[in-house]
C-alpha cells in the first residue's frame, strides 16, 4: 500500500513533477488491468492520491487542476474540512444502521433539510438510495405505483444510469445498452430540449401508439447531461409541465448531475420556476459519499412498508457529510457557482471567438460545456477527445460528453485565478491542435 502525505496544503495550480504517467501510477494502471472490469471507461492514466479543494494529486506527487469534481460529484471540493470533521465525527459514533428498518438522527435531520428546500409548495416525502441510477430506479416504481398506469416517456441523449430500469430511460449511447435487452418495456424515446419534439409526442405518438392516460411519468433532465451539457429551448419544460397536468402524468426531473447547487441554484429545474412531481438526486449531495435521493409531492409517496427499502440508502456517515454540504451550499457555494460560471463562460466566449472550431458555450452556473468542430462547422470527436486527453499532461483535468462536447464541472469552491489557468491552458492546446492540422 502507498504511504501518501497529508501533511501539507496543495497548491492552487498544476505542478508536474514526473512524466505522465510516473512509475507509481504506470504500475498501478498495469496492476488494474489485470483484475478489474474492462467496461470502465478510463480517458487517461490518473491514479488520484488525494485531493483539496479544486486540486488533485496522484501517487507520484503531480497535482493537477480538477475541473471534473469526480464526474460533478464533489461540489463542495475535494476533502472540505468540514465534510471530513462531520464524517470523522459520525464514523466514531455509528458507521452504519439500516435507516429502512430502524431510525437514527443524521438521517431525519437530511431528510428535514431536503423538504425544507424542496421546489413543492406543500412540503415533500424523501427516499434515501446509494446513486443516481437507484433514485431514477425508485421513480419508475413510484410513478407506476402512484398512478397505476405503465409507460414512461423518455428522451434521447438522456443518461439516468445503467441498471436496468435505468438504462431502459438511457437513451446516450449505444453501447450502454447493445446486447443487454431485453429492457424495460413500455419506454418511448422523443427528441430532447426541443419543441419539435413535443410536437412529435402530442401529435404522432398520442394519436397513434402511445395513449397518454396510459402513461405514468415523463422523465426529463433539467439540463441534460452526458447528452452534451444541452439547455432546452425556452418553454420546452414549462410545455412538459402542461402535458403532465393535462394527462395526470407525472413529471420527474432528474437532477443527479444539476442538482444540489451545480448550477447557481439548488436544483436546476429553479431556473424555469417550474414545479415537478418527482425529482431524483445523487451524486454532489454528499461531497463524495455514496447517497442519492428520491424528492417526491407528500401525496405521492403512498407506496406501503416493505414495498420498496435499501440496506445502506442514507447511511448515517454519508448523511452527516450531506447536512453539512447543504450548508455549505447555502452559506456561499452556490453563489459562487453562479458567478464563476459567468466567468468561465466569458472566457470560452472568447475562444470561441477566437477559434471557429470550437462552439459558444452553453449551461448555467459550473454547468458548461463547448462543442468541438471541424472546419465544416461538424461534431470533431476525435479532436475533443484529443483536447482532453492532451489537458491531463499539462495538468489539467476534463471530461467529455455528448457527440464532441467538453464539459466543465469543477468543484463549486473554484476561483478566478484557477479559471484562468484552465483557459489558458484550454486555449494553448486548441491553438497547437489547430496549427499541426494547417
Amino acid at each position: 500500500m502507498l504511504s501518501i502525505s497529508t501533511d501539507r496544503t496543495l497548491p492552487s495550480i498544476p505542478r508536474l513533477v514526473t512524466p505522465l504517467p510516473g512509475p507509481r501510477a504506470r504500475a498501478l494502471v498495469d496492476r488494474d488491468r489485470a483484475v478489474t472490469s474492462p467496461s470502465y471507461t478510463r480517458s487517461y492514466p490518473l491514479v488520484a492520491a488525494r485531493g483539496e479543494g479544486c486540486m488533485l494529486e496522484d501517487v507520484d506527487g503531480n497535482v493537477f487542476l480538477d475541473l471534473t469534481a469526480g464526474i460533478a460529484v464533489t461540489n463542495t471540493g475535494h476533502a472540505h474540512p468540514e465534510v471530513v470533521q462531520a464524517i470523522q465525527a459520525q464514523s466514531a459514533c455509528l458507521i452504519h444502521f439500516s435507516g429502512t428498518d430502524f431510525y437514527y438522527e443524521p438521517m431525519i435531520e437530511l431528510a428535514e433539510k431536503l423538504v425544507a428546500v424542496a421546489p413543492f409548495p406543500n412540503g415533500a416525502k424523501v427516499f434515501f438510495t446509494n446513486s443516481g441510477a437507484e433514485s431514477n430506479e425508485g421513480a419508475i416504481k413510484l410513478a407506476r405505483y402512484y398512478t397505476g398506469r405503465s409507460l414512461i416517456v423518455a428522451f434521447l441523449g438522456a443518461f439516468h444510469g445503467r441498471t436496468y430500469g435505468a438504462m431502459s430511460l438511457t437513451g446516450s449511447k449505444a453501447v450502454q445498452r447493445k446486447n443487454f435487452g431485453p429492457l424495460l418495456p413500455g419506454v418511448t424515446h422523443i427528441p430532447y430540449g426541443t419543441h419539435e419534439g413535443l410536437d412529435y409526442l402530442e401529435q404522432k405518438l398520442f394519436p397513434t401508439v402511445l395513449p397518454p392516460t396510459e402513461i405514468a411519468a415523463i422523465v426529463v433532465e433539467a439540463i441534460q447531461g452526458e447528452g452534451g451539457y444541452i439547455v432546452p429551448e425556452d418553454g420546452f419544460l414549462e410545455r412538459i409541465r402542461r402535458i403532465c397536468d393535462r394527462y395526470n402524468i407525472l413529471m420527474v426531473v432528474d437532477e443527479v448531475q444539476s442538482g444540489m447547487g451545480r448550477t447557481g441554484k439548488l436544483f436546476a429545474i429553479e431556473h424555469w420556476g417550474i414545479m415537478p412531481d418527482i425529482i431524483t438526486l445523487a451524486k454532489g449531495i454528499a461531497s463524495g459519499l455514496p447517497l442519492g435521493a428520491i424528492l417526491s409531492r407528500p401525496e405521492l409517496m403512498t407506496w406501503p412498508p416493505g414495498s420498496h427499502a435499501t440496506t445502506f440508502g442514507g447511511n448515517p456517515v454519508a448523511c452527516a457529510a450531506a447536512n453539512v454540504t447543504l450548508r455549505l451550499l447555502e452559506n456561499g457555494l452556490m453563489d459562487n457557482a453562479q458567478k464563476m460560471g459567468e466567468l468561465l463562460q466569458a472566457g470560452l466566449t472568447e475562444l470561441s471567438q477566437q477559434f471557429k472550431q470550437v462552439s459558444p458555450p452553453r449551461g448555467k452556473g459550473l454547468m458548461v460545456a463547448i462543442d468541438l468542430l471541424d472546419e465544416e462547422g461538424n461534431f470533431d470527436v476525435r479532436l475533443r477527445d484529443k483536447i482532453v486527453d492532451e489537458a491531463f499532461y499539462k495538468g489539467l483535468l476534463l471530461l467529455g460528453c455528448g457527440k464532441s462536447a467538453i464539459r466543465f464541472c469543477p468543484p463549486l469552491v473554484i476561483d478566478r485565478d484557477q479559471i484562468q489557468v484552465a483557459l489558458q491552458i484550454l486555449t494553448e492546446l486548441i491553438a497547437d491542435q489547430i496549427n499541426k492540422k494547417i
